[in-house]
């Protein structure tokens, strides 16, 4: 049985205004009141995904009414035909964003069966960084009595032929193209194309499980499909909604219960869309030359016999100038390495703190104006290298990769019935 399944992705009808339908990953701008003030104002009482999801700024009030709320529009939605089944199983989606010209993605729907978000996992579908459990919680509060879901969440596959969701855009003239519009809010512009052939895709992304791919690709035969790039938390809570309620169902009931998958957008790793910018650290209030002495025992490995000699040169920036430790690792390890030091440290020096910045002038210059930083730079990623890392040692360093910028982030657009109505 496929990581993949036929299952039907519902769409806004024709009268609706697809700009005020389509809003911002309800994870983003969390700490923004202002930014969904304006989308409020923007979308006013138009059909919406907005009143579908409960934005995370939210999430520390009182929502029990705003939730009930969700539901209600869910099944108003749905009666009144706002959401409809247009028999459309998987959509190529094309998107513009301020960043970049064309990113392609493909919504479809997986099966939970096969995602696991602990770090230990063996599953099919994997995450590259921790699911904090806390986040959970609310969120499945929200589900539990919802009729659909609106999917923020991003896949990452490998396709480096480049065959899958590239074949398709380019023949998309002989796609039906279901919708086409700009987002609000400077997200960019989206074109979606009906993929009635699913048969022919799903063979395609199967054939990335085949071990002979599996070996040639990354030296490895265990069978790993989709790597989550965004909305790991969200994705989570579908994992746990469907544990929830899967004992109480039959076994034949199981194998086709819509809960049993998620809507994702999948998208292949070498999309020039998916950067894995670097996040560089930071670090003040720190007394500069016990934190470097450290530091440079790192550079102290010795190699095994027949253990390949790899370095990394790492740049700091510290008093006004800087220095490039040869770190004995490649670059992905040297990033996991130096965080684990930089926490270690950050136990025993209360006074000091870490920022985060993708901007790396703003680092250089933090740290030519402030004598007690130190400015860590973190590379950007080989992408041929990121399958192979989490399938070896789990989660990706943590706070160190960006895989898309905020404006970026995926928009609500189509939905996926989750309950047997």
């Amino acid at each position: 049985m496929s990581i993949i399944n036929k299952q039907h992705i519902y769409l806004p009808s024709p009268g609706v205004d697809p700009s005020k339908w389509a809003v911002m990953s309800a994870s983003e701008f969390k700490h923004d009141k202002e930014y969904w003030e304006r989308v409020e104002n923007y979308v006013s009482d138009s059909p919406t995904t907005l009143n579908l999801v409960l934005p995370e700024i939210y999430y520390s009030l009182d929502n029990k009414e705003k939730i009930k709320k969700i539901n209600e529009n869910m099944l108003s939605y749905f009666k009144n035909r706002i959401i409809m089944d247009k028999g459309t199983n998987m959509v190529l989606v094309c998107r513009s964003t301020p960043n970049t010209n064309l990113r392609l993605g493909l919504m479809l729907n997986i099966d939970l069966e096969e995602f696991d978000y602990h770090e230990e996992s063996k599953s099919s579908v994997r995450c590259i960084k921790p699911t904090i459990l806390e986040k959970i919680i609310p969120r499945l509060e929200i589900r539990k009595d919802n009729i659909f879901e609106a999917s923020h969440t991003i896949l990452l596959y490998d396709d480096r032929s480049e065959k899958i969701a590239e074949t398709l855009f380019n023949n998309r003239d002989k796609l039906q193209k279901i919708y086409d519009f700009n987002l609000n809010m400077g997200g960019g512009h989206l074109t979606g194309y009906q993929v009635k052939d699913i048969d022919m895709v799903i063979e395609k992304f199967d054939k990335l499980l085949k071990p002979e791919y599996l070996e040639e690709t990354f030296h490895l035969n265990t069978p790993v499909l989709f790597l989550v790039g965004d909305g790991n938390h969200s994705l989570a809570v579908a994992k746990e909604h469907w544990n929830r309620i899967k004992k109480d169902l039959s076994e034949e009931v199981r194998v086709m219960h819509p809960a049993r998958y998620a809507l994702v957008e999948a998208i292949n790793i070498h999309d020039s869309g998916i950067k894995f910018q670097g996040i560089h650290k930071i670090i003040k209030n720190v007394n500069t030359r016990k934190f470097l002495r450290g530091l440079k025992k790192l550079t102290h490995h010795r190699f095994k016999r027949g253990e390949e000699k790899i370095f990394t040169s790492q740049r700091i920036f510290v008093n006004g100038g800087e220095m490039t430790l040869k770190m004995p690792y490649n670059s992905l390890i040297t990033t996991k390495k130096i965080q684990e030091y930089v926490d270690s440290f950050l136990e025993k020096e209360i006074e000091m703190t870490i920022d985060y910045t993708s901007d790396l002038s703003k680092l250089k210059e933090v740290c030519v104006q402030d004598k007690k930083s130190i400015g860590i730079e973190v590379l950007s990623l080989d992408k041929n290298k990121i399958f192979e890392y989490v399938i070896k040692y789990g989660f990706l360093p943590r706070k160190t990769f960006e895989v898309v910028s905020q404006k970026e982030k995926k928009y609500y657009y189509e939905l996926h019935k989750i309950k047997l109505i």
